[in-house]
């Protein structure tokens, strides 16, 4: 009768189970990792939104007035950005400056800086949007970049609009 017994109980050996374990273990060391850069990537993508009323406010007067703004309104887009910065809990500040008007006033460059907080993998670190507008064309192109080390983001947290393509 035990013989009986013993062919009809069925279950997993202590063999199986380690093997089981042992996969679980390599899954969760390669996914792990891959799980905290993504969740950095959303709260820098988190950044690039809290740029927006200051990108809009210099598109508008680009249009308005056909050249790059000195600076945008505090009372405006600045003010904007900077509550948005204190609700999201990510971003430090948004300022915008107007950088020289290189080759005599053909164009004119204005730069976003956003500089962000609360994480170590990107606090005080800085991703930077630069407007550059050619006055013949009269177009406004926006570039996205994170300034070098130790000052810039990495590049690998950067959202995919961001990343520069190098060959």
């Amino acid at each position: 009768m035990n013989r009986l017994v013993q062919k009809c109980s069925k279950g997993f050996t202590l063999i199986e189970l380690m093997i089981v374990i042992a996969i679980i273990g390599i899954l969760a060391a390669v996914a792990l990792p891959r799980y905290q850069d993504y969740t950095v990537r959303a709260k820098v993508t988190e950044l690039m939104l809290a740029a927006n009323p200051a990108k809009l406010a210099v598109t508008e007067s680009v249009q308005l007035k056909g050249e790059m703004p000195a600076s945008i309104g505090l009372a405006t887009a600045q003010e904007q950005a900077t509550e948005n910065a204190q609700n999201s809990g990510y971003v430090k500040s948004v300022v915008y400056a107007l950088s020289a008007a290189p080759e005599g006033g053909l164009t004119s460059v204005g730069v976003i800086t956003v500089t962000g907080q609360s994480d170590s993998r990107f606090a005080d670190k800085t991703l930077t949007l630069t407007g550059t507008y050619t006055v013949a064309s009269g177009q406004l192109t926006w570039v996205c970049a994170a300034p070098d080390a130790p000052v810039g983001i990495e590049a690998k947290y950067l959202p995919v609009s961001c990343q520069s393509e190098t060959p």
